[in-house]
């Protein structure tokens, strides 16, 4: 089965169409279902970064842990924190677990990784969040720009990858192109690609499911 713009355009007009009003924008989520695929084996085994072409609706939250011009880059950039060698290595429990919780997303300069892996791992890894390695020599303001429009899509012990493509207030037609992106990565990291896809699902996300 082939999901064409049209039928994710369809699909995602009538999720919006049957979704009540709510008091907070939604989100729009896809659900990608998968058969013949395992996912305690490797090969059925996806964890992917994607960027969306279109964003997700709101900007998400970029910390960054690095030292000298590439932090001050970053802070010109619009990180949301910016975590330096000394504050890391004398980060607590408690600090680390606030910084899980408040940034979507965590880069980190190559030779810091060590530190981030053992001190912001632990708080990390329950929330599904995963530090991003940096070249010391990279355009961080550039780096940062991209990740305010990442996803990390992956599948845990069930046949099924659920994520957000958007809010419910952006255009129509941005949403599909982020839904169509989606679909195109996982489909090219199935063994036997568009096959092992069994249904795609959209929804708001207080809304019913509608199948594409």
């Amino acid at each position: 089965m082939s999901y064409t713009p049209d039928r994710l355009k369809n699909a995602i007009e009538k999720a919006l169409k049957y979704s009540k009003q709510r008091r907070f924008k939604q989100s729009l989520e896809l659900i990608i279902v998968l058969r013949d695929v395992d996912p305690r084996s490797p090969e059925g085994r996806i964890r992917e970064t994607i960027i969306l072409p279109k964003g997700l609706g709101k900007d998400l939250k970029i910390c960054v842990v690095a030292d000298g011009s590439m932090a001050e880059e970053a802070r010109k950039a619009g990180a949301e924190k910016v975590i330096t060698r000394d504050e890391l290595t004398s980060m607590s429990r408690k600090d680390a677990k606030r910084i899980a919780q408040q940034c979507d997303w965590v880069l980190v300069r190559t030779d810091l990784m060590a530190y981030a892996g053992r001190i912001l791992g632990p708080a990390l890894g329950p929330r599904g969040k995963i530090p991003v390695p940096v070249p010391p020599t990279a355009n961080i303001a550039a780096i940062i720009k991209r990740y305010k429009s990442a996803i990390l899509i992956r599948n845990k012990d069930q046949p099924q990858l659920m994520t957000k493509i958007g809010t419910e207030n952006m255009d129509i037609d941005d949403l599909v192109e982020n839904a169509s992106t989606i679909i195109s990565r996982i489909e090219s990291k199935l063994p036997n690609g568009i096959h092992n896809i069994a249904r795609v699902i959209v929804k708001t996300t207080m809304g019913p499911p509608i199948e594409v």
